[in-house]
């Protein structure tokens, strides 16, 4: 009988922790989690107008070609910005779109491109509402971001 304290606190330490490590799981699973980069469909214009007319969500386009050093590092800095990456996949479908295969020249004349990287930002209809030429900082994304949806 003497054992019976300290195995009962042994085993009311453990409930405890278990109730800790629980609550802990849950925040965890309830927690927000944060985009480390943009998440882009890759060169498939008809498959972003599809998904934004079934989300009802604009569509933000990266125009770019590979030999293209301003959109490289679009794509290592701005693009991977958590920020923004959480700004854009919340509020947009993201199509990054290589102009210099598949559709993308049918594309670039289409849409008058003269310049590389473009960005346009369309209606969930496919209509041009803004657009931008060349590198944009973290900040300035954010605001193109914001400008095109209050129009």
């Amino acid at each position: 009988m003497k054992y019976l304290p300290a195995k009962l606190s042994f085993v009311v330490l453990l409930l405890i922790l278990s109730a800790f490590d629980s609550k802990a799981q849950r925040a965890s699973k309830n927690a927000v989690k944060h985009s480390t980069q943009i998440d882009f469909i890759e060169n498939s214009w008809n498959e972003a107008l599809k998904q934004a007319a079934a989300q009802n969500k604009y569509i933000f386009v990266d125009a770019y070609a590979t030999w293209c050093g301003p959109c490289k590092m679009l794509k290592a800095t701005t693009f991977k910005n958590n920020k923004v990456a959480d700004f854009y996949n919340s509020n947009f479908i993201n199509v990054a779109i290589d102009m210099e295969k598949g559709m993308g020249p049918a594309l670039a004349a289409q849409w008058g491109l003269r310049a590389y990287p473009t960005l346009i930002i369309f209606s969930p209809k496919g209509k041009p509402v803004s657009g931008t030429v060349g590198f944009l900082k973290a900040d300035d994304l954010l605001a193109f971001g914001v400008q095109a949806l209050n129009k």
